[in-house]
């Protein structure tokens, strides 16, 4: 396991560093990167993206690790003159060994979260971009352990300013209440919250920092996580992508739960 964790590693690492163009090429699209890098940083930006997100976390009581790479697809899709409608589906594969004493492996789908966003084309008077709408729980999980046998549903919403000068901050929040499922598992009420600072440092780069904390009303238990990102937006052939990665720490987390982790991100970009 840490050699195929190390292996896959080192080599999203040369893909971050490569130079991936000339010179004189990337001159004459850095505009343009620049304001990919700038919808990267928008949840709800007009732009179609699929992140394909690896992440891996240790630490844990039981001696093991986890990986997981989320599948996250990004539609926005107008439906009036003033409006988007902006689906974001997060779907996780995972593979973890040993994270409870005893708990064996598992490997396969852990559950869907389904959200729609409805926000306005323009931002407001103040240059807020707000977004509100549904998110819903669906469970695919393939094994017990790597979901929560329910279905859920509940509120989310977005808020976020983008400065002139790079910056770019706000925040996201859902709450999912489990509606129905299997009744031998625990119901569901969970808050997620997602504060984020990201700062564009030019030719298509972004330092972010963000916190992706769950809050487990039934288990009275908070997750807390820390991301510090670096990423950047290139071209690889003919298709512009985005290169992410970074490391975490964990300030919060159910007893037995990791410590640190890392993250390495490929985002396919589609402008319009």
């Amino acid at each position: 396991m840490a050699t195929r964790t190390g292996t896959a590693i080192s080599g999203l690492l040369t893909l971050l560093a490569a130079p991936l163009l000339a010179h004189g090429q990337e001159a004459a699209y850095t505009h343009n990167a620049d304001e990919l890098a700038k919808q990267l940083s928008n949840p709800v930006a007009s732009l179609i993206s699929v992140p394909l997100q690896l992440n891996y976390d240790d630490g844990f009581a039981g001696g093991g690790a986890r990986m997981l790479l989320n599948v996250q697809p990004v539609i926005p899709v107008s439906i009036s003159d003033d409006w988007n409608m902006i689906s974001r589906t997060i779907l996780p594969i995972a593979y973890q060994d040993d994270i409870a004493t005893g708990s064996g492996s598992q490997f396969g789908l852990g559950d869907t979260t389904q959200s729609l966003f409805f926000s306005p084309k323009k931002p407001t008077a103040g240059g807020w971009i707000l977004a509100i709408g549904p998110a819903f729980l669906v469970p695919t999980a393939t094994d017990d352990l790597l979901g929560t046998g329910k279905w859920g549903a509940g509120p989310t919403a977005l808020a976020l300013k983008q400065t002139a000068a790079g910056w770019t901050y706000g925040a996201l929040v859902n709450h999912i209440w489990s509606v129905a499922g299997d009744d031998d598992r625990a119901d569901v009420s969970s808050t997620f919250l997602q504060p984020f600072l990201a700062k564009a440092i030019g030719q298509g780069r972004t330092l972010t920092v963000n916190s992706e904390s769950t809050y487990d009303w039934e288990g009275k238990q908070w997750t807390v996580p820390v991301n510090f990102l670096y990423s950047r937006v290139t071209k690889l052939g003919g298709q512009m992508v985005s290169f992410a990665g970074g490391a975490r720490v964990y300030l919060d987390a159910p007893p037995g739960g990791p410590d640190w982790g890392l993250r390495f991100a490929l985002t396919l970009l589609y402008p319009k």
